[in-house]
């Protein structure tokens, strides 16, 4: 049976793609599923995190991945998922043809969303690039605060915006806390190196959910 994909995607640049999959992957690994990474980002943040893990693990980051451009995906993720239980792909964001190939090859897309007005707004082309290609959506609500009014009030426009099945928004949120960014800096994830933090159980919790809901 060929593995599940996950395309993280997100129009809106600084949403917290490439975090999401990096701390993601390993929360996967973790769980003991065997995960391969693919970064499409012309940007190439996801590669250059993982040859900072490469070296700070001695050559054995624990998962598999490549880096291509956007027209060989879905060849390179079909061939991946015959290997591996997960593809985790980390989409470009303003490419529309790149995040479309990248959207079509999911099983689940993927969509980190922060509590502002500004990604409130920006969401919504890729709800419309998923309903377009038809495959399901999962909203992620990412870098949340800690509890204050107006974060209050614009998670409840983010739940508006949630149409199931077709789009459904994550039980689990991932709040603004400088672990994520920080044990990436290291090569690693929150999971490993900061494992008795909210921040990790946030991750984890996020990780099962997601698998859960892939079925």
């Amino acid at each position: 049976m060929a593995g599940k994909v996950f395309t993280v995607a997100q129009q809106k640049g600084g949403a917290g793609k490439t975090t999401l999959v990096a701390h993601l992957a390993i929360a996967w690994m973790q769980l003991g599923r065997s995960v391969a990474t693919v970064d499409i980002d012309p940007q190439g943040s996801l590669t250059r995190w993982q040859a900072v893990r490469a070296e700070a693990t001695g050559g054995q980051p624990g998962f598999t991945h490549v880096q291509i451009t956007g027209w060989r995906t879905q060849t390179e993720v079909e061939k991946l998922a015959r290997d591996h239980d997960i593809v985790l792909i980390d989409s470009p964001p303003h490419a529309q043809t790149e995040a479309r190939i990248a959207v079509r090859a999911a099983s689940l897309v993927l969509a980190p969303v922060q509590p502002s007005p500004m990604d409130l707004w920006a969401v919504q082309p890729t709800l419309d690039l998923a309903a377009q290609e038809k495959r399901r959506l999962l909203l992620v609500l990412n870098r949340v605060p800690p509890r204050a009014r107006i974060a209050d009030e614009l998670i409840g426009r983010v739940r508006e915006l949630v149409n199931p099945p077709a789009v459904d928004i994550a039980e689990s949120q991932i709040g603004n806390r400088t672990a994520y960014a920080g044990t990436l800096l290291s090569g690693l994830s929150v999971t490993e190196a900061a494992r008795k933090t909210q921040a990790a159980a946030e991750m984890q919790a996020l990780a099962e959910e997601i698998l859960r809901r892939a079925g």
